[in-house]
């Protein structure tokens, strides 16, 4: 099998050479490291997520006390709710779980490159497996090395951060069809909660910035990303993050102790825009005049520059899988044991906020 690094036919329509050029020239390909050898065959550890609400369970942490980063390990990490002016509730967790996966899945991918392997899967947490198909252009041999390298490094570290994020949202949609993470311990309640997917969009773009940098190895980068990050989006202290959170108590929740009904839901996962926009506490004095920060969210047609194509699949292999193939293919004479994300996941959605309303009322999605 040819080496994809040696690979060039453009399949998408566009024009690779001079899409290379431009790349090359105009924004440069980063030496940032990737994972270590010994952490890039380790699949990322689980952390167990808090919502912002008055459950006994709910952390709140104080801005810049975060702990050191930890891959392989917790070490001094701490994880939590903490609120931002411009990016409301942000859960820690996910947003650690975002990085690492970005991270991992962009190990996997650059040595596939390097091996020259165009058909690849990986696993996450889920019992789900995703499956790539990552076809080059052919004859590349104009090119250096070096810029065939940069190249995988730019790809790898791009396609990590879309495969992170949808693996993310992929999570959220399991958790509402009934999926547990641990033994019985239910997850509805806490699927597509306020801050999960922003938190999750969030991880997965700093896990893509420090695999860009070059200057520190991965906990240290992502140690440092991750507090600058929060002060961009205006951190809060721990004291305001608690009244944020009373304050919406009995409209985004309702309970406490040991039992919350999330009762809004943000489901807002880029599909209509290309962006996810978090939700704001409303009247909090401390962030008068601030608005919500809307991110990008990940997204593969940039391989277009490369003459690249891509086929992305997911396969459950959850309880809940019948559900939800049902629903992406309600023919059973059609229906697949795999979903394309691209083209399914607005399917997947358009049920999920019918069946909140249901449940909920119309205004389960809105702040």
């Amino acid at each position: 099998m040819k080496n994809i690094l040696h690979a060039s036919a453009n399949r998408l329509g566009c024009y690779p050479r001079l899409c290379l050029l431009v790349v090359l020239c105009g924004i440069g390909v980063s030496d940032g490291r990737f994972l270590d050898l010994r952490d890039a065959r380790t699949m990322p550890r689980g952390r167990t997520g808090c919502r912002p609400c008055s459950k006994i369970t709910t952390q709140f942490l104080e801005p810049g006390h975060l702990g050191r980063h930890g891959y392989s390990s917790a070490g001094s990490e701490k994880n939590g709710v903490v609120y931002t002016c411009e990016g409301g509730f942000i859960d820690i967790a996910h947003v650690r779980g975002a990085i690492d996966r970005t991270a991992f899945i962009a190990a996997k991918i650059f040595d596939a490159l390097k091996r020259g392997e165009t058909e690849f899967s990986f696993k996450l947490t889920e019992p789900s497996t995703y499956f790539i198909q990552l076809v080059p252009p052919q004859d590349r041999e104009d090119l250096s090395w070096k810029d065939r390298e940069g190249i995988a490094r730019d790809i790898s570290i791009r396609l990590g951060q879309y495969f992170a994020f949808t693996a993310c949202t992929w999570h959220e949609i399991l958790t509402w069809f009934g999926y547990k993470s641990v033994g019985f311990y239910p997850e509805f309640h806490s699927s597509f909660s306020c801050e999960d997917t922003f938190s999750d969009l969030l991880g997965s773009s700093i896990g893509a910035a420090v695999l860009r940098d070059g200057e520190h190895e991965f906990d240290e980068g992502v140690t440092l990303a991750l507090d600058r990050e929060l002060e961009k989006l205006g951190v809060q202290t721990r004291n305001t993050a608690m009244g944020a959170t009373k304050s919406v108590k009995g409209r985004w929740f309702s309970g406490g102790l040991l039992f919350v009904d999330t009762k809004r839901r943000n489901f807002d996962i880029g599909l209509e825009d290309g962006f996810v926009t978090p939700w704001i506490v409303p009247d909090l004095s401390v962030c008068e005049g601030e608005r919500a920060r809307s991110y990008p969210i990940p997204n593969p047609d940039f391989l277009c520059e490369y003459g690249f194509s891509l086929k992305f699949e997911i396969e459950p292999r959850e309880w809940e899988k019948g559900k939800i193939l049902r629903i992406v293919y309600p023919d059973v004479k059609e229906r697949r044991q795999r979903l394309e994300p691209a083209i399914h996941f607005a399917l997947i959605m358009d049920y999920i906020k019918k069946d909140a309303a249901g449940r909920y009322g119309r205004q389960v999605g809105t702040p």
